[in-house]
């Protein structure tokens, strides 16, 4: 099995994330907890598999101290990427001297749900009606989702440190 480099996003990876976040979620853009993010302007990790991209993270530091991640995607799933991702992303966050790392995934987002409890990972918050609301600033979310769930909530999920 070939190794998963992990390192920083650089320019040159802009454009495939931008395809591949359009690919998966229609825009670059994402709303959580009543806010805009534009997922370019924030850091990013990439999991090179090979010659390959594998992954990319996105994460912020919030007022706190703490780190968000805002976004994980793997299109070269069942190979190691997103939990190399995570770790890194937990690396960063650590040598920073942040308490957490927390993330908000949708109510339909069960098989997320369920890796990232696996890597450590625990419930902290339900947001009912949060998605209903986000969709005012980014009307491109479904109402439908995985397994035809109706997309409603946001699930704050943290690990401390």
């Amino acid at each position: 099995m070939t190794a998963i480099h992990i390192r920083p996003a650089v320019e040159n990876d802009m454009q495939w994330a931008v395809d591949l976040w359009r690919e998966e979620m229609g825009i670059e853009i994402i709303v959580v907890h009543g806010e805009k993010y534009d997922l370019t302007t924030f850091p990013g990790l990439i999991a090179d598999l090979g010659d390959q991209r594998a992954g990319i993270a996105t994460y912020r530091r919030d007022e706190a101290g703490d780190y968000e991640l805002l976004s994980i995607h793997c299109p070269l799933q069942n190979q190691g990427a997103g939990t190399a991702l995570i770790e890194a992303v937990i690396r960063e966050a650590q040598s920073k001297g942040a308490r957490r790392l927390w993330l908000i995934t949708t109510n339909d987002n069960t098989a997320a749900l369920r890796w990232y409890q696996r890597r450590g990972f625990r419930l902290r918050a339900l947001y009912r009606d949060a998605v209903v609301e986000a969709r005012k600033l980014k009307p491109e979310i479904p109402l439908l989702g995985n397994d035809n769930i109706p997309i409603t909530d946001e699930i704050e999920l943290e690990m401390t440190f």
